[in-house]
């Protein structure tokens, strides 16, 4: 499940595979191979996503053994709620910013 917990935090940070692929360091291809579960990802590979998106590589290996997890997702569901929450709250401030310098 490793392919998809990488796929997720992709698609939870909106980057396209194309973006993704870039910032990684890897061509497009590659990093679709490796979301289908065609190939598998190299260690290197989940420590350039644990600095790309400040997460430990320990967490993404939990994440993905537990994706199938009820309790564990749960509980991520729950974490996602409160960055989501976080997110909109930035994005409402910074509309907010963007408003009262335009007046």
């Amino acid at each position: 499940m490793l392919n998809e917990a990488l796929r997720l935090i992709r698609v939870y940070h909106d980057l396209r595979q194309t973006e993704m692929a870039d910032q990684l360091g890897i061509s497009k291809s590659y990093l679709s191979e490796i979301e289908k579960g065609s190939k598998k990802p190299t260690l290197d590979l989940v420590e350039k996503y644990s600095n790309r998106f400040g997460i430990p590589a320990s967490s993404i290996m939990f994440f993905s053994e537990n994706i199938d997890n009820t309790r564990a997702y749960e509980k991520a569901k729950g974490v996602v709620a409160q960055k989501i929450i976080k997110l909109m709250q930035y994005l409402a401030e910074k509309s907010d910013h963007a408003h009262a310098d335009q007046s």
